[in-house]
């Protein structure tokens, strides 16, 4: 019998490829791998950053699934990541990633506080900029036309790692209805795998 899996280990999932992914970005940019022609290391490395995107996107769409099968939207076809998100965002406004960090609290029975981030990671306009700009670099050059400029990509591909990393690193994805949401860790002490955890309001009338 196939295993079927929660949209928290789908999303988990997918956030794992994303690592894997950005390991590829990395050891490309580190010189540790090429494909022999700089040209194509600048594309690799941009297809990889428009998966993690896409991969992204996707994430958002697994974890409100649930509101999808409601409305009859068939999200198996689903593949461009900027339609995903819009779709996503008329159901749930709350879906996009919400990068935060935790610290210890001082509040007897709750072990850290939730804390967001305020800049320096992808903002929700820039992943739409970022994954169109990565899709033009995907076709050969016009010869009649403007040629691509090599050298700006390969000049921001480590600064819109840098971006996504930010995003993901501890982040908390709010479902659509109810109170509660998951928080992402994409790498912790005991491993480096991502980890995912359900959260909810706590009733302190409960005596």
């Amino acid at each position: 019998m196939k295993e079927i899996k929660t949209d928290l280990e789908m999303y988990v999932g997918l956030m794992n490829e994303v690592k894997k992914r950005s390991l590829a970005v990395l050891t490309m940019l580190k010189k540790e791998n090429s494909t022999a022609y700089p040209g194509t290391n600048i594309e690799f490395m941009c297809l990889q950053i428009r998966k993690m995107l896409e991969l992204i996107s996707l994430g958002s769409l697994v974890v409100n699934k649930s509101v999808f099968d409601e409305q009859k939207v068939k999200y198996e076809k689903f593949w461009h990541a900027e339609r995903i998100l819009n779709d996503i965002e008329r159901i749930n406004p709350d879906f996009y990633p919400k990068p935060v960090y935790e610290k210890p609290s001082s509040v007897i029975g709750i072990k850290n506080e939730i804390i967001d981030l305020k800049d320096g990671f992808l903002k929700r306009d820039e992943f739409v900029k970022i994954y169109e700009k990565c899709g033009k670099i995907m076709h050969a050059d016009n010869p009649f036309g403007s040629k691509v400029d090599l050298k700006y990509y390969e000049s921001q591909i480590m600064n819109w790692l840098d971006l996504i990393v930010r995003l993901l690193n501890t982040h908390v994805i709010r479902l659509k209805g109810g109170n509660n949401f998951y928080i992402i860790h994409m790498k912790e002490d005991r491993d480096d795998l991502v980890h995912g955890y359900d959260f909810g309001l706590v009733n302190k009338n409960i005596a």
